[in-house]
């Protein structure tokens, strides 16, 4: 893990996420060098300088990209559009519930990465899928090299990640290579679901999963009987649990473990674990809509998978790395143990032979994404060589 701030894990977490998604070393440099000192304050004066110094990056880059703009020179400025809307991301991300101007800096990002998209011409493309009296937004990816209907991997987010933050970490164009499309949706309680129409995250997430089938199966490049479900981080819940209860899924993946996220929240009430974001209780407390922490920690009670997993009868991939610092190694082999009665089950430990020994890989992805696109690509009938 490279470790920018000696003494803050959260910040590192975020500076390693924005390696991974497309950030530059000479940027980093330029943004983290003014924090040393801040890095070592509370939350709320160490959140608000980290917000200044990014977003003042984010900025300059959207500035010099219209200048490419002006000049004709679209793709260039669509590249420097997308890692200004990384850095807005991770500022935003950072940031207290309700903190003054977080919601405009999120819309900032949401503007800036469609931008960037549209510029730099890249195989994405936004949908909206009907919710209740909203919508869930996606980013639809489509396979490579395939006549007809593909394959395609619904991607969910984790606690704090957004559908953009998935994308940009690059499983989405990994898999359209191995000829398997993407979704990578904000499911409730994530992205703009829980900012911008206050849907929260629900224990049963089959209620949301089920409504993405139906949607897929209205999409003629898609092939309905290969849709696979991958998720990360706390989508490691999520994911299983959407497989165990909607059997039109084809497979399921979960980047990083979670069988038990309310033994976390307990170790966490302990001090025990690492925090993925500053303000941990008050966010999870806004994701979850929960009027305080005794009713937080009720609904907690409900988010593990014991008594769920039998019902899983589809191929299903398990990957956690060996020094999660977040959640621990044995809720990995836990849920593998437990899945019983998948055709093709595997536990996949990333080692630091191949990297992404960490949470849910943040800290070198390239290698244990490559395998769970591999995978993928061998479970719904995609491919592993061009």
């Amino acid at each position: 893990m490279f470790k920018y701030f000696p003494t803050n894990y959260v910040w590192n977490l975020s500076v390693d996420l924005a390696i991974e998604m497309g950030a530059r070393i000479g940027e980093i440099e330029e943004m983290c060098a003014p924090l040393q000192d801040a890095a070592k304050q509370a939350d709320d004066a160490g959140t608000k300088a980290f917000r200044e110094t990014w977003s003042r990056m984010a900025d300059k880059l959207c500035g010099l990209a219209e200048d490419d703009e002006a000049r004709g020179r679209f793709i260039s400025a669509g590249d420097k559009y997308g890692r200004a809307a990384t850095y807005y991301q991770i500022a935003e991300r950072l940031q207290s519930h309700g903190a003054p101007g977080r919601a405009a800096l999120y819309g900032r990002f949401i503007e800036v990465f469609n931008r960037s998209i549209k510029l730099a011409g890249e195989n994405c493309e936004r949908v909206e899928i009907p919710y209740g009296d909203a919508h869930i937004a996606g980013l639809l990816v489509h396979a490579e090299g395939v006549d007809g209907p593909a394959p395609i991997l619904v991607q969910i987010n984790g606690l704090d990640s957004t559908k953009e933050m998935k994308y940009r970490v690059g499983m989405p164009r990994w898999l359209a290579q191995r000829g398997v499309s993407s979704l990578v949706i904000d499911q409730p309680g994530t992205g703009e679901a829980l900012r911008l129409y206050g849907m929260h995250a629900v224990v049963d997430s089959e209620r949301w999963a089920s409504k993405i089938v139906d949607w897929l199966e209205t999409c003629t490049a898609v092939d309905p009987k290969r849709i696979g479900l991958e998720g990360v981080s706390l989508g490691g819940y999520y994911c299983p649990r959407a497989v165990a209860f909607e059997p039109r899924f084809a497979c399921g993946v979960v980047w990083g473990a979670n069988h038990d996220w309310r033994d976390v929240q307990k170790k966490r009430l302990a001090k025990e674990g690492s925090f993925p974001v500053p303000h941990y209780w008050e966010h999870v407390r806004w994701v979850w809509g929960a009027k305080d922490q005794e009713d937080f920690m009720r609904i907690a009670e409900d988010v593990h998978l014991d008594g769920i997993l039998d019902r899983i009868k589809v191929p299903f991939l398990v990957t956690h790395g060996l020094k999660d610092s977040q959640i621990p190694l044995h809720w990995a082999e836990r849920t593998y143990a437990q899945l019983v009665n998948s055709p093709k089950r595997e536990l996949k430990i990333f080692t630091e032979r191949e990297g992404g020994v960490q949470h849910s890989s943040f800290d070198n992805s390239a290698n244990a994404g490559a395998y769970i696109a591999d995978w993928v690509a061998e479970t719904l009938g995609g491919r592993t060589a061009l």
